[in-house]
């Protein structure tokens, strides 16, 4: 897209943990001139930029039809406490996402931005693993311009629902983060700040084809900072 054309951006997930960061991101950067925040219920804030659509995830492509955009970013995930239910995981991480990208692009969207995880594979044994790798695979193959798949260890902060295990896990990573060296850099937890000015910097990158990034390339992304003025936008529209 030219530097002049006005970017409309595409968000799911928006009141999640992970995706009300991604949202504030948004609506802080200067390139974007409209951001359609796709939810289950209404957000509740307000902002000159914020277009706030709601959904029925289940028909999440009709209900999307006709919109247009330049980006999509899904923070779409099954919540912490039903991760070890595959139903779950292959309903929210693997249908609802693919759905929301094939609706992507039939808006326009060019690029493609998503999380998934460090260890995605179709033959993991762990089924959010599993699942993870599918949608990894089928997005390579809806055509995207441009599709960047980040993919954490794990991100660090506090979201509202947490099993026991999270709860511990978060609580230690910033204290064993620093021994995960070499290899097991990809292992770190990535702050949820970081995490969430990463899935921007993927716009500000500029970078063609399929993208995956790991712990480094999460932080590098996140440094990232706008290469154009600002885009302005009248508070009334």
């Amino acid at each position: 897209m030219a530097d002049s054309e006005p970017v409309v951006a595409l968000l799911a997930g928006a009141s999640g943990f992970v995706g009300t960061r991604v949202l504030d991101a948004l609506l802080n950067a200067p390139e974007l001139a409209r951001v359609l925040a796709v939810t289950r219920r209404p957000l509740g804030r307000e902002h000159p930029r914020l277009a706030n659509r709601i959904v029925q995830f289940d028909h999440l492509e009709r209900q999307l039809a006709g919109l247009k955009c330049q980006v999509a970013f899904c923070c779409l995930g099954a919540r912490p406490g039903e991760r070890d239910a595959d139903e779950a995981i292959r309903r929210v991480d693997l249908g609802y996402t693919l759905a929301f990208a094939r609706a992507a692009k039939a808006a326009g969207a060019a690029r493609f931005v998503v999380f998934s995880a460090w260890g995605a594979d179709v033959a993991a044994k762990r089924g959010y693993l599993r699942a993870k790798g599918e949608l990894e695979q089928t997005l390579t193959g809806l055509g995207f311009g441009a599709l960047d798949i980040l993919q954490p260890g794990i991100v660090l902060g506090w979201p509202r629902e947490m099993r026991a295990t999270d709860l511990v896990r978060r609580a230690i990573m910033p204290l064993v983060n620093p021994f995960l060296v070499g290899p097991r850099t990809v292992h770190r937890g990535i702050p949820v700040a970081t995490a969430a000015a990463a899935m921007l910097g993927t716009l500000r990158s500029g970078r063609r084809g399929p993208q995956r990034y790991a712990y480094e390339g999460i932080c590098a992304l996140a440094q990232l900072r706008p290469r154009r003025p600002p885009v302005l936008v009248p508070a009334t529209s």
